[in-house]
């Protein structure tokens, strides 16, 4: 049986499967997005389906210091609706 990759989560670094992990990916031309398929070109980001999470990742302002820029509050809300559906 096949491994599957393992990713660290940003908000509690705790190493878990890629697909159950949700990407956040910031690409070439400096556009940050949620990546649900995981196949987005660009540097990506890994958080896992949990809400905790997701307030220890924007507290710590991880993101931004990855990306080297300002996450806008909308990208927060869409990854928090992301967990939200799950």
């Amino acid at each position: 049986m096949k491994r599957q990759p393992q990713r660290t989560c940003m908000g509690c670094n705790q190493k878990k499967e890629k697909k159950e992990l949700i990407r956040v990916v910031k690409n070439q031309k400096n556009e940050i997005s949620i990546d649900r398929i995981g196949k987005k070109e660009g540097r990506g980001a890994y958080l896992c389906e949990d809400k905790n999470c997701l307030e220890k990742l924007k507290k710590s302002k991880r993101l931004e210091k990855l990306f080297g820029r300002k996450i806008e509050e909308e990208i927060y809300e869409n990854l928090r609706g992301v967990i939200l559906d799950k």
